[in-house]
């Protein structure tokens, strides 16, 4: 009886096991949103220009997260192709505007307007770019500030196997910046063969290579019983493997089907199963699964390792058949003659036959005589830009050496390789003779070159010797905002300038996000101690208030200072316990906060306020290996003019944005 069965091509990563994905029938790009939104695509590609970030004067849509899912799109059965669906969650930011005098229509109509915004998705795998756009409709009932409203879903984005895709999204208009994920697709290991035959149904399965010429050759051979998914390694496939399945039953109707004819990775992977075999002199066979027809032709292999040049004409190319003897008339052997088989004018494959038994190739100059009629000959040099014409008036190898060449030739002196009565020969001409060999001089400059190395070796040994290790220093502090941050990374950019090497959290944010603020910190800290750093704790009014909380209550609350509270963790045991000295020192800025804020656990390292206390500062951190006086001043002022800046933007005025409030002795008590 005729059973139904269909191959899906689709590679599921290294392991063997089938992983079910989800097909999509329709070929074209859909959208759809969740309860309560709507949702409309707009048709086609669509630009990818990002547009300024302005300030949120009203709610707007933003996306909060992004995701991504493998699916297939299978517009017909037997064709699928791996898509990534992307999902997006939307929060609203910011609420209405609510006017200072309200109408008595206002009193009483409330706002019902719904918001409306553009959800961008920006697609690349090289070297394709693709951008979508989603007009996304929120109700007024769902318009809330800090609200998650839902998310809108996009099917989908086409990515070849093994393809690295980057996905990022954004919402018009705009208030931030966009969020992106970067995945990498699987690479093309497996095939599944989903044979859909019936349940309980038992059917004999036969994989086996279709010969062209001779009986069917068996790979594998199993009774199975319905349904049945077959794995193979995508290394299996060739353009001769076919399928061959039937019921278990007397008489029963065998089904075959080749699926990999025309299938470029089966012809791949046939190229590198094949192999060359020399069977005689001049005698070769190309061995593989599949008969194929392709061209064989002999070309020579300069020792430069250049391109091997074909020696079309005179020897023309030959058709042949894989697994089937095929001869070339040589008249003797030559390390540099080599076989090239091609399909299509591409050489598919090339081998030197002759590369173990006669040794390395030779410098050797072949020689084509070509016969123009029956005393007439030309002869050329075969080279790496074509057949040099001897004698010749070019600038190659061959030219030069024309006249002694065509008088070897002429002598006999070359050795025929190959003849042809009517076309032509082939003479290899050893070119030993023609290089003056002035070994004592090669061998005086080998040696001047080898003295003159070693001595810049040894300067090189010295000049690092004498330079001082740089020292790491990593730099702790609260996110108090972007004021406070510009001044947290004036002064690491100032310090980086010194022999210092600084590490701030500012520099780090792609690695913090992905291990996590706690196992950052801790593992910087780690380094900086074990390379006989320092680590340096930056206390504003903020993380003052904070550490004192975390020594009374062990515990932060969560918010903008989490990472404080992560470094924290790390530090602490050490204040503790009383492994300070050498290893931390804190700091504050001039007129930020006064040190008796400092809690008192904190002060057992040095305390420096800066820019007033520099040049303490900068011994401290360079650990003894600090410029003379003055020198050491003269970085001092380098690195104050660079914090002034930023300092006198935070004390401008009081409460200055993103710098916490201003020292004042009577807000903060002394923490003991």
């Amino acid at each position: 009886m005729p059973m139904s069965w269909f191959l899906l091509s689709l590679a599921l990563g290294r392991s063997p096991a089938v992983v079910s994905l989800e097909r999509l029938v329709d070929p074209h790009d859909t959208a759809r949103c969740s309860v309560g939104l709507s949702c409309h695509l707009w048709d086609g590609d669509v630009l990818c220009l990002p547009g300024s970030i302005e300030p949120a004067s009203g709610p707007v849509l933003v996306p909060t997260r992004l995701q991504t899912e493998l699916v297939l799109r299978c517009p017909q059965e037997t064709d699928c192709a791996l898509c990534v669906r992307v999902v997006v969650h939307l929060a609203v930011h910011g609420a209405w505007e609510e006017p200072e005098e309200k109408s008595d229509w206002e009193l009483q109509e409330p706002r019902n307007a719904s918001l409306l915004a553009q959800v961008v998705l920006s697609f690349q795998a090289y070297p394709t770019t693709r951008c979508a756009l989603l007009e996304v409709q929120v109700p007024a009932a769902l318009v809330l500030p800090g609200q998650s409203v839902g998310s809108a879903v996009f099917d989908c984005f086409e990515a070849g196997l093994g393809a690295e895709v980057r996905i990022w999204s954004y919402t018009q208009p705009r208030y931030q910046k966009e969020l992106n994920v970067t995945q990498q697709l699987p690479d093309g290991d497996n095939v599944r063969l989903v044979l859909d035959v019936s349940e309980e149904q038992d059917f004999g399965l036969l994989l086996y290579w279709d010969q062209v010429q001779g009986p069917l050759k068996t790979w594998k051979h199993k009774n199975l019983t319905g349904p049945q998914t077959i794995t193979l390694n995508h290394t299996d496939l060739v353009p001769c493997l076919c399928i061959q399945v039937w019921p278990l039953e007397p008489d029963s109707v065998r089904t075959s089907f080749c699926p990999f004819r025309e299938d470029p990775r089966a012809h791949r992977n046939l190229w590198r199963m094949a192999r060359l075999r020399l069977l005689s002199l001049g005698t070769w066979q190309l061995d593989a699964p599949c008969s194929l027809r392709a061209k064989m032709a002999l070309c020579w292999q300069a020792p430069d390792q250049g391109p091997c040049q074909p020696l079309v004409p005179p020897m023309l190319q030959e058709n042949v058949t894989m697994n089937k003897p095929h001869e070339f008339p040589l008249l003797r052997s030559h390390p540099n003659l080599c076989v090239q088989v091609s399909t299509w004018e591409k050489v598919q494959l090339q081998e030197c036959l002759w590369a173990d038994s006669l040794g390395p190739f030779k410098d050797d100059m072949l020689l084509v005589e070509v016969r123009t009629g029956p005393n007439n000959t030309a002869v050329c040099a075969l080279e790496a830009g074509g057949c040099t014409a001897l004698p010749s008036n070019g600038s190659t190898r061959a030219a030069h050496l024309g006249e002694q060449l065509l008088q070897d030739f002429w002598t006999q002196q070359c050795v025929q390789l190959w003849n042809d009565d009517d076309l032509g020969a082939l003479w290899a001409c050893p070119m030993d003779k023609y290089i003056h060999k002035r070994w004592v001089l090669v061998w005086l400059v080998c040696l001047l070159l080898v003295a003159a190395l070693f001595f810049l070796l040894l300067l090189k040994k010295d000049r690092v010797k004498a330079a001082p290790r740089a020292r790491t220093a990593l730099l702790l502090h609260s996110a108090d905002g972007a004021g406070y941050e510009r001044l947290v990374g004036a002064l690491a950019s100032a310090l980086s300038k010194l022999p210092l090497r600084v590490a701030v959290d500012l520099w780090s944010r792609r690695e913090l996000s992905a291990h996590g603020a706690l196992a950052w910190f801790h593992g910087q800290r780690h380094r900086t101690l074990q390379e006989d750093g320092v680590v340096v704790l930056l206390f504003s009014p903020a993380a003052a208030a904070q550490c004192q909380q975390w020594l009374q209550h062990q515990t932060v609350e969560s918010g903008p200072h989490d990472a404080l509270a992560s470094w924290l963790s790390c530090v602490l045991p050490d204040f503790l316990q009383g492994r300070v000295a050498g290893r931390y020192v804190g700091v504050y800025f001039d007129g930020l906060l006064h040190p008796d804020a400092v809690p008192a656990p904190f002060r057992a390292a040095p305390l420096f306020s800066l820019p007033s206390q520099l040049p303490g500062f900068l011994d401290v951190l360079q650990g003894g290996c600090a410029p003379r006086p003055g020198r050491l001043a003269d970085k001092a002022e380098q690195v104050a003019q660079a914090l002034r800046a930023a300092l006198d933007s935070c004390t401008s005025y009081s409460g200055a944005p993103g710098c916490g409030e201003v020292w004042d002795p009577g807000s903060y008590p002394a923490f003991e």
